[in-house]
């Protein structure tokens, strides 16, 4: 900071003093200054920014977040869209388990009964693990959180393992028991032990919006271990519950519905009167009365195709209803908004490809793709795949089925479908024989088991071998071993044009 008359006033009778004035001057402007979108003024004035801690907050507006956001996706088409393109991305047709202790043996064993088990692991009988896994996706997404709790089974039931699953909806978590207990504490129904690490979920018996349950005394919690319960959700700060995803935009869902509603009554109003038929001179302009129901009241009414007759009326006038612009550019912008509050790209959420070309779609993608990663390994795996896992060993073992309850486990999530599968497979092709990427990698990210995959080839080709047919580099062409090739030029290759032949190269 430059100094001013009065410094170089002071600085020539007491230059210490001078630098010490200047100096001050700069520390205290320095404080001053700080950021500005912490400035105190009038264009903050209306800015609530309490410092209250995440379970504060979600203890307060929990509730009604969900169920808001839950009569939205009831009720509005983008924001039940939205919540499919997570859904379908993040699942899809599932994230699906293989066995890698190293024994071939005992994971061949692990996967076979894991795969039946699968199929009668809902505790309602009507899903299988999959479809269980979209479901609890479904209400992370939606609600915000879900539960999944752990039925150990008698041996007679006859499931293949012991075990089966039982989904809860939020609702189920007792919100009100929160406070001291003990050495621990209880947060919105989840206890914690003087430690800090969840010791059990406070649940009703019967849902409480369920009036059957209400009846039943289903508004009573009890405590249940948090061994026996997965608790899945987004934790975006150290909070013990979740929010729904699409909280930033709820009120952009009700302000477009609001909207679209609005212009919609106004075009019918519009519609409704045709013309009105006016009177000679101004003194006539009034609108007679003339419409009464059967007990003489006044019908007020708008009705299709409607005229209306003022007193002594002999000149008509039509109505001319007003064109409206910049709608489609105003719902436009406002689904442009409510697709960044839920992280789906724009043309995902409406379907709307106008405004895209191969190039900007394909990066608009990658980031959604990268986010959809994300969610997959360090949310859904660690919070659900993985304790369902260790559920289903420990209670395997306990049968006696395997040798011991300690499995290691690898995941495969559903592949991205390719926007030019042509590319993916090169670049994969190339991954692979640059030793950047293994085989078993690249089938994994497919979706797919590649033990199961790799014995489905050699299988393909024993089978092959037996009946002594050979496949060509060419794929239009099957020949029998020791038989002479077609000579039909409509079916054989072109000729060698003398170009290196790259399949075969490689």
């Amino acid at each position: 900071m430059a100094a001013n008359w009065f410094d170089r006033a002071i600085a020539s009778v007491a230059p210490r003093a001078a630098a010490r004035r200047v100096l001050a001057r700069q520390a205290f402007e320095t404080l001053a200054r700080g950021y500005e979108g912490a400035a105190r003024g009038r264009r903050t004035e209306g800015w609530r920014a309490p410092g209250s801690s995440a379970d504060t907050e979600i203890g307060v507006a929990g509730a009604l977040l969900r169920d808001r956001m839950r009569d939205l996706v009831r009720n509005n088409p983008h924001a039940a869209k939205a919540v499919a393109v997570l859904v379908n991305n993040i699942i899809g047709a599932g994230i699906m388990p293989r066995a890698a202790s190293g024994d071939d043996t005992l994971d061949r064993k692990v996967d076979a009964l894991f795969e039946r088990w699968t199929a009668e692991c809902d505790a309602d009988g009507q899903l299988d693990f999959y479809g269980l896994q979209t479901l609890i996706c479904r209400e992370m997404v939606e609600a915000g959180e879900v539960l999944v709790r752990r039925r150990l089974r008698r041996s007679s039931d006859g499931l293949p393992v012991p075990l089966q699953l039982q989904v809860l909806e939020a609702d189920f978590l007792d919100a009100t028991k929160s406070g001291v207990l003990g050495a621990g504490r209880l947060v919105q129904g989840i206890e914690f032990d003087p430690l800090g690490k969840r010791k059990a979920y406070w649940l009703h018996a019967e849902h409480p919006g369920d009036a059957y349950g209400a009846l039943q005394n289903g508004l009573q919690s009890r405590p249940v271990p948090a061994s026996e319960i997965a608790h899945v959700y987004e934790k975006q700060r150290t909070q013990a519950r979740g929010v729904p995803w699409g909280a930033p935009v709820i009120r952009a869902l009700r302000d477009l519905d609001d909207y679209e509603v609005a212009e919609i009554v106004r075009k019918k109003t519009e519609a409704c009167v045709t013309a009105i038929v006016f009177g000679d001179d101004e003194a006539q302009q009034g609108i007679a009365p003339a419409v009464v129901d059967a007990d003489g009241n006044r019908v007020e009414q708008f009705e299709p195709g409607l005229i209306a007759y003022a007193r002594g009326g002999k000149d008509i006038r039509f109505n001319q209803p007003a064109a409206t612009g910049g709608y489609g550019e105003y719902k436009r912008a406002s689904l442009h908004t409510i697709s960044a509050g839920f992280r789906v790209p724009y043309e995902l959420l409406t379907g709307d490809l106008s405004q895209v070309n191969y190039s900007s779609i394909r990066a608009g993608l990658v980031e959604f793709r990268r986010m959809i990663d994300a969610v997959q390994w360090q949310l859904f795996i660690p919070m659900l795949c993985t304790p369902v896992w260790r559920w289903f060993t420990e209670a395997a073992w306990a049968a006696g089925q395997i040798p011991k309850p300690d499995v290691p486990v690898e995941w495969s999530p559903p592949k991205f479908e390719a926007v030019d599968p042509q590319k993916d497979a090169m670049a994969n092709l190339l991954a692979i024989r640059s030793g950047t990427m293994t085989l078993a990698e690249v089938i994994a990210r497919q979706g797919r088991n590649p033990d199961a995959v790799l014995a489905e080839i050699a299988a393909t080709n024993a089978k092959l071998d037996a009946l002594g047919l050979v496949l060509d580099s060419d794929p239009r062409r099957v020949t029998k071993t020791g038989s002479a090739q077609s000579s039909d030029p409509a079916t054989d290759p072109e000729p060698d044009s003398g170009q290196p032949d790259t399949a075969q190269q490689d």
